[in-house]
């Protein structure tokens, strides 16, 4: 049996991180929900209102003998803007915010030295102003967001948004895709 572990990230819309976590090997399950507000049992429509307190974000089980931590944070700073706050492109509001929401304190430690690292890079023109928090309560979102890239791929949206980060992942990662 493999070593598992939980990763909770927010980048903005979660149909484009779950697209591209999904590819990845070592990750067991990508599911999107709602993470870190302060409504129980939160609705897709009370998210985007913005008054819930939650990030719109992904709960990925991954074996880290496969895939680390790092890794999946790498690739999480490859595939979005963490330099703008509460915002990904058009998607606006404290439910677009750029989170790790970490599971131990090994996690926050890494979260905070890569972003320390990736400041130092200077790779953006702005600094990192991801959300680094202790995951909280995680609700999951509702059937029809779970694998909506997957079974929506000609949608607007996910024409125009999703599948250009999953194509920015598979080019940047490689390595890392699921065979």
């Amino acid at each position: 049996m493999s070593n598992q572990e939980t990763a909770t990230l927010a980048g903005g819309c979660f149909w484009c991180l779950e697209a591209v976590y999904d590819e990845i090997k070592g990750v067991l399950s990508v599911e999107s929900g709602y993470s870190n507000g302060h409504v129980s049992n939160p609705t897709y429509k009370e998210v985007c209102g913005g008054d819930t307190g939650h990030a719109e974000a992904v709960r990925i089980q991954f074996d880290p003998s496969i895939i680390s931590y790092r890794d999946l944070l790498n690739v999480f700073f490859g595939i979005h803007d963490p330099t703008t706050l509460n915002r990904q492109g058009a998607d606006i509001g404290t439910q677009y915010r750029s989170a790790i929401f970490y599971h131990s304190p090994e996690q926050r430690e890494t979260a905070e030295n890569l972003i320390r690292d990736l400041n130092a890079q200077k790779i953006w023109d702005a600094p990192i102003v991801t959300e680094v928090a202790a995951a909280s309560q995680f609700h999951v979102a509702e059937d029809y967001h779970q694998e909506y890239f997957a079974h929506n791929p000609y949608q607007p949206y996910c024409q125009a948004v999703v599948a250009p980060k999953v194509a920015k992942f598979r080019k940047h990662f490689l390595e890392l895709l699921k065979k």
